[in-house]
């Protein structure tokens, strides 16, 4: 059986109208052509639906029963062809991005807002988790695409570069790191031993900041004070003197702070690359591309 919708609104015309005639000029067709419809449809049901005769068409028993079905049908479509419409023109849809907090909390915002009074019907899903996370949401299915700290090129996953990221000291405005004097009357340059001298607040082993900086420190051993899992732990610690830190560029809003001083860091191999990851085998919908492309725009810089 292959009814198609032409079929459907034929015989929707017929039986509102009750005439070939009319029903036919309804539907923008000549009178053979509209008969020809509603002869294959009552052929591939294998039903009479209308009788007729010169001077009245009328509804079987069997055609009264097919309407409503013929009414749900007809609705189901064009709120199919709506939302299709809807979706292609950006008046509704759902984009779904995971990407590392510090991305999350402090770049992103705006990017959004700016999306937002472009875009107001589409649903926007955010996940601010962690690099593996975020790479785990794209590869199930469950993110458009991330932003992570993790180049994830595989068969399944494609990933280009988003930007990069530096790091900053972190301090009390009375630590010594933040004094330090150098020549010319500017502070000198903080070396991986000075920062190793002091109690370090860390993130956890499972942060892509923390697996940097052992890189960066490597063979240098840390002198690891304590392990939290929130930036702003680390500058509630910090503030409290307890020890010193090292974050990325992107992160700094966190440590805008009375009493506290942050420092760029010009260290071998302490720089963090962001990468977008997406899935190879899928297009993005028409929501989640505009944000892509709005994204990529307004990518950050350090």
């Amino acid at each position: 059986m292959n009814i198609s919708t032409r079929q459907i609104d034929a015989f929707l015309a017929l039986a509102a109208q009750r005439n070939f005639t009319r029903a036919a000029a309804q539907c923008h067709l000549s009178q053979p052509a509209f008969s020809a419809l509603v002869r294959a449809l009552e052929d591939d049901l294998g039903l009479r639906l209308f009788d007729r005769s010169t001077r009245h068409v009328d509804l079987t028993p069997e055609g009264a029963n097919f309407l409503e079905s013929a009414r749900r049908i007809r609705a189901e479509v064009d709120a199919a062809l709506e939302g299709v419409r809807d979706a292609v023109t950006l008046r509704r849809g759902r984009v779904a991005v995971a990407l590392l907090p510090s991305l999350a909390a402090g770049w992103l915002p705006q990017v959004l807002a700016t999306y937002r009074a472009a875009h107001p019907g589409v649903e926007l899903d955010i996940a601010d988790v962690l690099s593996e996370p975020c790479i785990e949401q794209v590869a199930a299915g469950k993110a458009d695409f991330a932003l992570a700290a993790i180049r994830a090129d595989t068969p399944e996953l494609r990933a280009e570069a988003f930007c990069t990221d530096g790091f900053h000291l972190v301090c009390r405005e009375d630590h010594p790191l933040a004094l330090r004097p150098g020549a010319r009357g500017r502070r000198a340059a903080v070396s991986l031993s000075d920062l190793a001298a002091w109690p370090f607040i860390h993130l956890a082993r499972t942060s892509s900041v923390r697996q940097y900086l052992e890189a960066a420190f490597h063979p240098q051993v840390m002198h690891t004070l304590m392990e939290v899992e929130q930036l702003a732990t680390v500058m509630g610690m910090v503030r409290a003197g307890l020890g010193i830190s090292v974050v990325p560029t992107l992160t700094l809003f966190h440590f805008e702070q009375p009493g506290l001083v942050t420092r760029p860091l010009r260290l071998p191999g302490l720089t963090r690359q962001i990468y977008l990851v997406r899935r190879r085998d899928r297009g993005l919908s028409p929501a989640a591309q505009a944000l892509y492309t709005l994204v990529m725009q307004q990518r950050p810089s350090t």
